[in-house]
């Protein structure tokens, strides 16, 4: 039981660090973890497999 509540807490911890940014920055947003959206993967010419050419 206590393992399932440090797992809980360290969970929450988790999502809380993550969303600092988009909780407390006007216009903050989760940053794109597509591969369309990286510089440096278009500039290898490696794209998204979903992707129509």
């Amino acid at each position: 039981m206590k393992l399932v509540l440090i797992s809980i807490v360290l969970i929450i911890l988790a999502v809380v660090l993550l969303g600092i940014k988009v909780l407390f920055v006007k216009g903050g947003k989760f940053p794109s973890g597509h591969v369309h959206s990286s510089p440096e993967l278009k500039r290898r010419g490696i794209g998204c497999a979903h992707e129509d050419k």
